[in-house]
């Protein structure tokens, strides 16, 4: 498996100034393809917000990081904190994710964690990346995203590690992950999950294009399970989970530790050879100056 990883998984960068425009074959354009840049500031605000109505048992995780809900460091900290305190809430048994912000569910890994940091912060994030997915696709609650903005590349992982997935019913929104579009190959638990979510075939397609799927497109794929109107993603949502909290929760919980154990377990034995190999293709000084080439291209753009 260690050389499977080391051969597949090994990214290339190659590609990236060419791309920065690039729209998917489904006429979509990203957010901001594959990674996404954090505006800093000194705000100390919450990125996440959570609700738990006690009396339904439903908790609504709403991501509240502008402009993007970019996934850095801190954020991904954030959201795994208050996704184990949910875990361990026996009186919490579904949940909900979403976004506070306009147009964007999340667009996915934050570029400034893997410019100009040390081997050992690399590190430290890709992990935190790992965490946030293992969390999530292995929780004992249900759980569904509430897809009510674009949500490329690392956005699209965190939808996909959820048991349900409802979009906005808008053609301007897009999915997918689209890391070959920039050089990058997709490590293989992003891929397995992938596979788990629409199949092998429909799987390759999308990984090895790159694809973005537009909301009605995502749906026909099976990428995402059921569209709504913008305004009634939520509620549709929130309609939803009582289907699911309508079976008992031991049963649905070992039937979803069989359907997913496999593809967890397969990065929970490999994880320090992701997180080395990851590391060592962040922090090539190729990489790094492609980083910082598509860092000025994106603030240009931004101008």
């Amino acid at each position: 498996m260690a050389n499977v990883l080391r051969n597949s998984a090994k990214f290339g960068f190659s590609g990236v100034l060419s791309q920065l425009s690039i729209h998917s074959r489904h006429g979509r354009e990203c957010v901001s393809p594959c990674f996404s840049l954090q505006q800093r500031n000194s705000s100390t605000s919450p990125k996440i917000k959570v609700d738990l109505d006690n009396s339904t048992g439903v908790a609504v995780l709403r991501m509240q990081s502008p402009p993007v809900n970019s996934l850095s460091l801190d954020f991904l900290t954030e959201f795994c904190i208050n996704l184990e305190k949910l875990e361990m809430d026996k009186s919490c048994r579904g949940l909900i994710i979403t976004s506070t912000l306009s147009k964007v569910f999340s667009a996915g890994l934050d570029i400034m964690e893997m410019y100009g940091k040390s081997p050992e912060r690399c590190g430290e994030f890709w992990k935190a990346v790992q965490e946030m997915w293992l969390k999530l696709y292995g929780s004992n609650m249900a759980t569904i995203a509430a897809i009510n903005g674009s949500s490329p590349a690392g956005g699209c992982l965190m939808s996909i590690g959820c048991d349900y997935r409802i979009m906005a019913d808008n053609p301007r929104y897009s999915i997918g992950l689209n890391e070959t579009q920039l050089g990058i190959v997709a490590p293989f638990w992003f891929k397995d999950t992938l596979v788990n979510t629409v199949g092998n075939r429909a799987a390759e397609l999308a990984l090895e294009l790159g694809l973005l799927y537009s909301a009605p497109d995502a749906l026909k794929i099976g990428l995402v399970d059921q569209l709504v109107p913008e305004d009634q993603v939520l509620s549709t949502a929130q309609d939803t989970m009582s289907k699911w909290l309508a079976v008992p929760d031991h049963a649905r919980q070992i039937t979803k530790s069989m359907m997913r154990k496999q593809t967890i377990d397969k990065l929970l034995s490999n994880r320090e050879a992701d997180i080395t190999n990851f590391v060592s293709f962040i922090t090539k000084d190729s990489i790094q100056r492609s980083l910082r080439m598509y860092l000025e291209m994106l603030k240009s753009r931004k101008a």
